[in-house]
């Protein structure tokens, strides 16, 4: 007889395999596309807040268009199109290729605004100690913008990672995609309750890590500072 899972009257022990291999590959996209977003945003976000010409002609525009477009147009267009320009990726490297461009698009706003919250008067005084540009940006420009900037890079995080639900759009199926498919199956009649609270805790557990950990990082660099 096939092992159950008493809180699921027919939730199988391989449904739960299932789910967790959907938990895994929203995982996986969200560290891969938030990771390399986030370093490709705070570079964008030192160029917008340097004034460069490229950046206020080109990137500013660019980052526009990834900030006001529904991130689910943008998931569905990509998909459609890239092969058309001779991109074969499959659903996976789609969500993964336009997650990125859209965490590097939110986080390059906030990284700007960090970098701009500096005051001109912490920037003279390290030119007065004799500091280079270089000396300036990374021993006291970026360790304030870092401190000021963590709420709005946690909480877009946090939104980014609830997004990841929208690749079901493209076909790749995260854990609610195959709670909504799984609930399709006969066998899974009545469950309805029990998958999405499945789901809905995956989700706020992370969640709430995240948030904590923010919080963990901005008294430490509270307590470093002091």
């Amino acid at each position: 007889m096939e092992n159950q899972i008493s809180f699921f009257s027919s939730f199988a022990l391989n449904d739960v395999f299932f789910m967790a291999e959907a938990a895994y590959r929203t995982l996986l996209i969200s560290i891969i596309s938030i990771s390399i977003g986030t370093f490709i945003g705070g570079i964008f976000g030192w160029m917008l807040f340097e004034g460069r010409i490229i950046a206020i002609i080109l990137l500013g525009p660019i980052l526009d268009v990834f900030r006001s477009v529904p991130l689910i147009i943008q998931l569905v267009l990509f998909y459609n199109f890239a092969p058309i320009v001779g991109f074969d990726l499959n659903a996976f490297e789609s969500g993964l290729v336009i997650l990125t461009l859209y965490t590097a698009a939110l986080v390059a706003n906030v990284v700007r605004g960090g970098i701009a919250s500096v005051g001109q008067s912490m920037r003279r005084a390290a030119r007065s100690l004799g500091m280079n540009y270089w000396q300036k940006t990374r021993f006291i420009t970026l360790p304030q913008a870092l401190k000021i900037s963590i709420p709005g890079i946690v909480n877009t995080f946090i939104g980014l990672y609830k997004d990841t639900t929208l690749v079901v759009v493209i076909g790749l199926l995260d854990p609610l995609g195959i709670g909504r498919a799984a609930l399709a199956d006969t066998k899974w009649n009545g469950l309805s309750t029990e998958t999405y609270l499945f789901v809905a805790l995956f989700f706020f557990v992370s969640c709430f890590a995240m948030s904590r950990y923010s919080l963990w990082l901005e008294n430490k660099l509270n307590t470093d500072k002091k």
